[in-house]
């Protein structure tokens, strides 16, 4: 039994992200790691070439900027990830998320477990929503609990509309021109979460982030990543509580490096109406109305 990891990055210093981290994260219980690097100018590939990990292999790639259409790029970055992996399972790992070392065991152990077993498809981790600095989390309906990062190596198998999570696709055709809307995994949920860093960067490089976002998923005509016009502004967040758990070892001397705290000034909140409606009933529930799954989750699987 092999296990593939892998993920994508572009410019991963200029942008703020774990990139590394991330990597590093995963390599033990991978018996490869596919590291799809862009066309970056500040020296995100040199980088992971100096982790001088022989399982690491890198598939370098020109981002095409006509893809800046519902997130299209991100997911065609994933799937040359998805070319170049050759193992049994398939760990997806993308630049801003960690995985916690004490939940490595629990990963291999399900993987071991479910390898023979043809009705699992996957896994279904938490994500943990890490805001501003990493003693806080963002935890309003607004932000997704749950995807897949952890499959079974299969052909069929593609990003789903761009790199959040995934679906099997008959033919490369529907998935190219949309007719084919793919068919969700059937997965197990498996707790062992994902420590999503997206929003704990500078200010400045949070900027960064949101204009690239808006330029990726077609809502803005040029880049603003050279001259971010205004700072980013972490209060308008709806909703944030505090991280009381550890993080992951690898992360240990980023953490020392950020200087940016954070307290949340709730009078700048900024709710979708819907959300603020629904929250408090979600709240006292304790689950989440409406909620998309990108999947079919299995049960009474043994």
């Amino acid at each position: 039994m092999k296990i593939s990891g892998y993920g994508y990055v572009r410019n991963g210093f200029q942008y703020g992200v774990p990139f590394l981290e991330s990597i590093q994260s995963v390599l033990a219980i991978c018996d490869e790691f596919i590291a799809v690097v862009g066309d970056s100018t500040d020296g995100t590939r040199e980088a992971i070439e100096n982790l001088n990990s022989p399982k690491i292999k890198i598939v370098d790639t020109i981002w095409d900027d006509n893809l800046k259409q519902h997130g299209k790029i991100f997911a065609q970055q994933s799937n040359i990830g998805l070319e170049h992996v050759t193992g049994d399972w398939v760990f997806h790992i993308q630049a801003d998320e960690v995985v916690h070392e004490n939940d490595l065991p629990k990963i291999i152990e399900n993987i071991k477990k479910y390898n023979d077993n043809p009705i699992v498809e996957g896994f279904l981790q938490p994500f943990l929503h890490f805001w501003g600095d990493y003693n806080h989390i963002r935890n309003s309906r607004a932000v997704h609990k749950n995807e897949i990062r952890i499959f079974k190596n299969n052909p069929e198998i593609r990003s789903y509309i761009d790199s959040q999570g995934f679906r099997k696709f008959k033919s490369n055709e529907g998935y190219a021109n949309g007719s084919d809307r793919g068919e969700k995994l059937k997965v197990l949920r498996l707790d062992a979460p994902i420590y999503h860093y997206n929003s704990v960067r500078s200010t400045k490089k949070m900027t960064l982030k949101a204009n690239n976002f808006q330029y990726y998923y077609g809502q803005k005509d040029q880049k603003l990543a050279e001259a971010p016009k205004e700072e980013y502004n972490y209060h308008t967040v709806d909703r944030v509580g505090k991280f009381l758990g550890t993080h992951p070892k690898v992360m240990t001397q980023a953490i020392a490096n950020h200087d940016f705290v954070f307290e949340h000034d709730k009078s700048q909140a900024i709710w979708d109406k819907k959300d603020k409606l629904v929250q408090p009933l979600e709240d006292l529930l304790k689950i989440r109305i409406g909620e998309y799954k990108n999947y079919i989750l299995l049960k009474n699987i043994k």
